[in-house]
């Protein structure tokens, strides 16, 4: 009988060898080479089908190339046999040490090359180019703010600010002998007084308060109190404010004011080369917060109503009148009124270029009620702005002139910028982290103006006057914020500095439009026409004017469009992604003679199969060290050489004989097996052969 499970001769053949040499252990000692053959017995080639054999020895002589490289250099030689970048292929196929090193210089200046004009290429990608387009159509009338430049009348507010006049007038007087004074319609002369004398009576409130101070340039680091007229060391920072336009002298005498914070150990001086200027700022911070306190209605109602500003009103040749103008209340300018504001119904328009198809209306000034220490000119201030854009008169307002006509023309622009990447600008502020306080839409002036306004509420713990109020908050005021005018400074320099982080947060507007204004002055009225003129004029508004006026009260505008060329400035990408993917085809194919496919290849092979082989490389090496770690010590294993086969094994492919059979010795330490070996003759091959044979010829028979 033949070994159990085997079905072909070599099996059966192995078997018994096997058993024969284990059961006798005299024939190891037979042959060194024993051992060797019976290895070869143990290999899979032994026990395969001769077609499968041939296909292993081919495969195991053929070199692995491409993803199967075993090591990276396989693959960088695999790649540079195969490629169609007929650089990297020279490098191997050359013969001779300096053509492969020329073509090595050629093919890496080839690529540095590539690279420098791809990176080119990309930059230009986001370069813009401007394209000016001129249209000549029917234009939208813009809005018109108009403002005048006294906020309130004097007579309704001067009950609320006689103190603050008061002490004006006296510091005047006793700095520089000013003793003329308007006080409503009549001018008084006072007497120059001594400046302990002028306040006899109870000390003044606001000098105290915000003390005025007068530098001598001789004294450095101390000052004279303009009240108490005493010398004191002035401490802390002192800022000087001078005009940034021109300086005809520097005075040897500044005047200045100081402000403290709540403990009065931290102080800041501010002096000014003009002592005018040192008196209006001083008058303003007091004026602010009086009028901070009271109500917007009854400000209104002290400030001027349309009917009162506009004398005559004429829009594209048609009369028109104060219900067509708006109401917006400035906190510095009072009662303003825009034209063709967005709460219209529908927007005017015009239909002609030229003076007589604008707007043109007369304002009446009252130069009478003005503030002699809040403002020191005469007229009126106009904005032209879109209908959902907030009037910043205080900013970039035309004043215009009394006694004369100011005429505006007009030419529009439109601007489209391209948002990021292009630029930095926004589309609506809504990608600026900065709340809009301001009911109109997002300009680059109302993220600013915002900001600080915030930033005030955040850090004095109120809110500035002159700006609109953010949700729950209050303006400053004494009563409440004692050193809201030290905060205010201090936070207004550090504005001006760039140190709030304002002007890195705000973003530029995509679109915007722009009105480029041409103005020009003539004097107005005419000596022929004055007398008649203002004489219909007084007739016309003598229910709202209980006077005669005269040519200083009153002021004409005419705002109109000097064509209908509207003028359209629009960014487009200066390339498109068509554009730079054949510029890259460009480069590749003159530089290295190379396309897209060649592009996807080197991505796999330096991207993919690169970091495949790195990765099976640190697998195998980390299965071997769990290998090693899990497997018992033997000695034999240590004695032996691992991972290498018999260089004899190898080569020896022929089958065994039977001598070569007999002479195997048993496997190391093996032990013999309790049931004796079978004898060969017991094998009874020919038994098998012949009942094949008996059942062939019965076949044939049949």
């Amino acid at each position: 009988m033949g070994a159990p499970g085997c079905v072909s001769w070599r099996c059966w053949l192995y078997e018994a060898k096997r058993t024969e040499a284990s059961s006798d252990p005299a024939h190891a000692s037979r042959d060194p080479s024993d051992l060797r053959e019976l290895r070869r017995l143990q290999s899979p080639l032994f026990t395969m089908a001769p077609g499968e054999k041939i296909k292993a020895k081919i495969k195991k002589n053929l070199p692995v190339r491409g993803p199967q490289a075993p090591t990276i250099k396989d693959l960088m030689h695999w790649y540079c046999m195969n490629t169609n970048t007929h650089g990297c292929r020279r490098i191997v196929v050359s013969r001779g040490r300096l053509r492969r090193l020329l073509w090595i210089l050629f093919t890496l200046t080839a690529v540095a090359l590539i690279l420098w004009q791809c990176a080119l290429l990309v930059f230009s990608f986001y370069t813009v180019s401007v394209s000016i387009k001129v249209h000549f159509q029917k234009l939208d009338f813009p809005a018109v703010t108009i403002c005048n430049i006294n906020p309130y009348k004097y007579s309704a507010v001067s009950d609320l600010l006689t103190d603050l006049d008061s002490e004006t007038k006296q510091a005047l007087l006793s700095l520089y002998g000013v003793k003329d004074f308007p006080e409503g319609k009549a001018q008084k002369r006072r007497e120059a007084r001594s400046m302990r004398s002028t306040w006899e009576g109870s000390p003044p409130r606001f000098l105290n308060l915000i003390p005025l101070l007068v530098f001598n340039e001789n004294e450095k680091g101390k000052a004279t109190d303009f009240f108490t007229g005493r010398k004191r060391k002035i401490s802390g920072k002192i800022i000087h404010k001078a005009s940034n336009v021109m300086h005809v002298h520097e005075s040897k005498k500044l005047v200045g004011f100081q402000l403290c914070s709540n403990d009065t150990s931290d102080c800041a001086t501010y002096t000014f080369s003009s002592g005018i200027n040192a008196i209006q700022e001083w008058y303003k911070l007091h004026y602010m917060n009086i009028m901070a306190q009271v109500p917007v209605e009854k400000k209104i109602n002290m400030s001027y109503s349309a009917e009162e500003l506009l004398v005559t009103c004429f829009f594209d040749g048609m009369s028109c009148d104060a219900r067509n103008f708006t109401l917006f209340h400035h906190p510095m300018y009072g009662n303003c009124y825009t034209f063709n504001n967005r709460e219209n119904a529908t927007i005017l328009s015009t239909s002609m270029g030229g003076s007589e198809y604008g707007l043109q209306v007369i304002l009446y000034i009252n130069e009478d009620e003005y503030n002699p220490f809040l403002v020191s000119s005469t007229g009126a201030k106009v904005l032209i702005h879109q209908q959902n854009e907030y009037p910043f008169i205080e900013d970039v307002g035309t004043e215009i002139e009394t006694a004369m006509s100011t005429s505006i023309g007009m030419h529009l622009t439109e601007s489209f910028k391209l948002s990021e990447p292009y630029s930095q600008c926004t589309e609506d502020g809504g990608d600026v982290p900065i709340t809009n306080i301001y009911n109109a839409a997002y300009s680059l002036q109302i993220c600013l103006y915002s900001c600080f306004q915030m930033k005030m509420v955040e850090k004095c713990g109120c809110a500035q006057y002159s700006q609109p109020l953010p949700p729950a908050a209050n303006y400053c005021n004494y009563q409440q914020h004692p050193n809201w005018m030290y905060c205010y400074y201090q936070l207004y320099q550090a504005f001006v500095r760039e140190e709030l982080g304002c002007q890195s947060v705000c973003k530029q507007a995509c679109s915007f439009k722009e009105w480029t204004l041409t103005t020009s002055l003539a004097q107005w009225p005419s000596e022929a026409s004055e007398k008649w003129l203002l004489n219909v004029l007084t007739w016309d508004q003598g229910q709202q004017i209980n006077k005669k006026l005269n040519k200083t009260d009153l002021a004409k505008l005419l705002i109109f469009y000097k064509d209908l060329n509207q003028r359209s400035i629009m960014e487009s990408p200066a390339n498109s992604i068509e554009m730079l993917l054949s510029n890259f085809g460009g480069q590749l194919g003159l530089w290295m003679s190379c396309s897209v496919v060649c592009v996807i290849e080197i991505i796999e092979v330096f991207f993919i199969d690169f970091f495949s082989i790195i990765a099976r490389h640190q697998w195998q090496k980390a299965k071997d060290w769990w290998t090693r770690r899990r497997a018992p010590p033997s000695p034999e294993t240590h004695s032996r050489h691992q991972g290498q086969d018999n260089p004899a094994l190898d080569t020896d492919d022929d089958l065994p004989t039977f001598t070569s059979a007999m002479r195997l010795p048993p496997a190391p330490e093996a032990t013999v097996p309790g049931t004796p070996p079978p004898r060969y003759n017991t094998l009874r091959l020919d038994s098998a052969f012949s009942s094949q044979l008996t059942d062939t010829q019965l076949t044939n028979e049949s």
